[in-house]
C-alpha cells in the first residue's frame, strides 16, 4: 500500500515537474510580459478569480499597461491603457469577438453551436437582437414593460398590499420578482387573454404561479453559470441541469404559440429557429432560455444596485423623485389606484437626466464586465506608442472595472455620487479625463465596439420605469439606514454586473393617494 502510494505521488511530482519546464508557455521576443502561475492549467486562475481588479492592479503595476496571464488552460492579453483601447476595435481583420460568446452560449445553455460557419444555422442572432431590441421596436418593448411592471407591482403582489401597512421584504428579493415576472411577460407573453375572460382573475394566478416557478429554476441555473463558462459540464450540478431543462421545456415553440402578446424578438427568433435552423425542439427553447438569461442576469442586480444607492442617499433620493413628479406632470399623467395606470413613452423617459446618471453611477461601482477578442491567426497588435505580437487563439480582453475606480479619472471612486454623469447645466457629461486627455472610452459596464450589449437601451428604460412608478406608487425605507453597503459577489467576475454577497431588507407600503 504503501509502495502504491509512493508510485503514485512520484508519477504527479514528475507530471508537475514535466509541465513547469516542458509544458509551460515561453515569452517570445516581441510579446507582451506573462504570468504563466504555478498551477498546470489554472495557471492564476485562482488568484484571478479570488479578485480580480486587485489582481490586474498588481499585474499592472508589475508588467504596464499590457500583459499575459495564464487563466484556465487559456492564454490571455489584459489591455489596461484606455487610450489603446480603441486599437481593439480597429482589429477585426485580426480578431474575433464572436468565437468567445457563440462557444460560451453552447456550453451554457445546452443548444448546438450557433456559429453559421458550423452549419447549424445561418442567423445572424446579433443582428436580429439590433433589430427587435433597438430602434421602433423598443417602442413596443417599452409600451408593455410599462404596462406588465404596473400589473406585478400593483395587482400581482396585491395580497401582500394593505392600505396603510408596511411590508418588510430584502430588496435584492423584492426586484428580482418585480423585474423577472414583469421581464417574462413583456417578452414571453400572457397565457391568459384579458378580454371577457371570467375566470381572469384564477388566469392570472396560475400564470403568476408559472413564472415564480420559471424564477426559482432560473435563479438555479444562473448560480452556477460562471462554473459553465469556466467550462465545467452541467452535469456535475444536478440541480442546475435539472433546472435548465425545466426552463427550456416552458419555453418550447408548442408552449409559446399558446400566450398571447409575444415580443417581436421572441416571434422573430421562432420563425428564425424553424426556418433557418436544423435545432431540435429543445435546442430551439434552449436559445431562448439564452435569451432569458441575457435579459435578467444583468438587469436584476442593477435595478437592486441603483434603488439601494437612493435608498441610502436622502439627496439623490428627492432629485430622482423631484424629476418623476415633473415628468409626469408635464405628461399630464395622474398617480392613481383605482386601475388607471401611468403612461410614459419612451421620449420622456428620455428626459430624466438625474436617473441616467444615477443608474450609471450605480452600474459603473457594481459592473465586472470584460470585453474578448480571439486571436484568428498571429499577428502584431499596435497599441498607442507600442506593438505586440498575439499568438493565434489568445484572447485578448479588457477589463473596464480598473477604469470605472480609477482615481484619475472618477475622483473618490468607491463612493456613490448620484451627480457624477451630470454637467454644470444639468445634462449628461461626457468629458473625462485621464492625464490632462480626454477619455472616448471612459464608461463601459456594456462592452463597447460592434459587440457592445444590443439590449442595453431597453435595460436602462426597465430601470428607469421601475423607479418611476415604485416613486410614484409607495413609500419605502431601509429597515436599518445605517446598513453597510453590500460587497460584491466577485464570483461572476466578468459577466457584467456583480450581485451583493447579501440581501438588505427595507420596507414599503402604498401612498395615500
Amino acid at each position: 500500500m504503501f509502495l502504491a502510494s509512493w508510485i503514485w505521488g512520484t508519477a504527479v511530482i514528475l507530471c508537475c515537474v514535466s509541465w513547469f519546464l516542458l509544458g509551460r508557455r515561453r515569452r517570445r521576443q516581441g510579446e507582451p510580459p506573462l504570468e504563466n502561475g504555478f498551477l498546470p492549467y489554472l495557471g492564476c486562475a485562482l488568484k484571478f478569480g479570488a479578485n480580480p481588479l486587485e489582481f490586474l492592479k498588481e499585474k499592472q503595476k508589475k508588467h504596464g499597461h499590457i500583459f499575459t496571464c495564464h487563466v484556465a488552460g487559456k492564454y490571455i492579453h489584459f489591455l489596461t491603457d484606455p487610450f489603446s483601447y480603441h486599437a481593439l476595435m480597429r482589429q477585426g481583420k485580426h480578431l474575433d469577438w464572436k468565437k468567445f460568446h457563440f462557444a460560451t452560449s453552447a456550453k451554457a445553455f445546452g443548444h448546438g453551436s450557433i456559429d453559421p460557419a458550423e452549419g447549424n444555422t445561418t442567423e445572424n442572432f446579433h443582428q436580429t437582437f439590433i433589430r427587435t431590441l433597438q430602434g421602433n421596436a423598443l417602442d413596443a418593448l417599452i409600451e408593455a414593460m410599462m404596462e406588465n411592471l404596473q400589473y406585478v407591482m400593483l395587482q400581482s403582489r396585491a395580497p401582500k398590499l394593505q392600505s396603510n401597512t408596511w411590508v418588510t421584504e430584502g430588496l435584492y428579493t423584492f426586484c428580482c420578482q418585480v423585474m423577472f415576472e414583469s421581464g417574462f411577460l413583456t417578452l414571453f407573453g400572457k397565457e391568459f387573454n384579458s378580454n371577457n375572460d371570467k375566470n381572469l382573475t384564477s388566469k392570472q394566478e396560475t400564470e403568476r404561479a408559472h413564472i415564480l416557478n420559471a424564477l426559482e429554476n432560473f435563479k438555479e441555473f444562473d448560480k452556477i453559470f460562471p462554473a459553465l463558462v469556466a467550462g465545467l459540464p452541467i452535469h456535475l450540478f444536478k440541480s442546475a441541469h435539472s433546472a435548465r431543462e425545466k426552463l427550456g421545456e416552458a419555453l418550447l415553440h408548442k408552449n409559446l404559440l399558446k400566450r398571447d402578446n409575444l415580443s417581436e424578438l421572441v416571434t422573430l427568433r421562432m420563425f428564425l429557429n424553424d426556418t433557418l435552423s436544423t435545432f431540435d425542439d429543445m435546442e430551439k427553447a434552449k436559445t431562448h432560455v439564452a435569451v432569458l438569461w441575457a435579459s435578467q442576469a444583468n438587469t436584476i442586480p442593477a435595478t437592486f444596485w441603483t434603488l439601494f444607492y437612493l435608498l441610502k442617499s436622502p439627496e439623490a433620493m428627492r432629485a430622482a423623485t423631484k424629476e418623476v413628479q415633473s415628468v409626469l406632470e408635464s405628461a399630464e399623467e395622474s398617480i392613481s389606484l383605482d386601475g388607471k395606470h401611468i403612461s410614459l413613452n419612451r421620449k420622456q423617459l428620455d428626459n430624466m437626466p438625474i436617473l441616467d446618471s444615477i443608474i450609471k453611477e450605480a452600474m459603473r461601482l457594481s459592473s465586472a464586465s470584460m470585453t474578448f477578442r480571439v486571436a484568428k491567426e498571429d499577428f502584431t497588435l499596435h497599441l498607442e506608442n507600442d506593438f505586440y505580437n498575439i499568438r493565434k487563439d489568445d484572447v485578448v480582453a479588457l477589463y473596464p472595472q480598473l477604469l470605472h475606480f480609477d482615481p484619475e479619472i472618477y475622483a473618490d471612486p468607491l463612493t456613490f455620487k448620484y451627480d457624477r454623469f451630470l454637467n454644470e447645466k444639468g445634462e449628461e457629461k461626457t468629458d473625462f479625463y485621464r492625464k490632462g486627455r480626454k477619455l472616448k472610452h471612459y464608461y463601459m459596464p456594456f462592452g463597447t465596439g460592434i459587440a457592445k450589449c444590443p439590449g442595453r437601451l431597453f435595460a436602462v428604460h426597465e430601470i428607469k420605469q421601475f423607479l418611476a412608478l415604485i416613486f410614484s406608487y409607495f413609500e419605502l425605507e431601509l429597515v436599518d439606514s445605517n446598513v453597510k453597503c453590500p460587497s460584491l459577489d466577485q464570483s461572476r467576475a466578468g459577466l457584467g454586473i456583480l450581485q451583493p454577497s447579501n440581501d438588505v431588507d427595507f420596507r414599503y407600503r402604498l401612498k395615500c393617494l
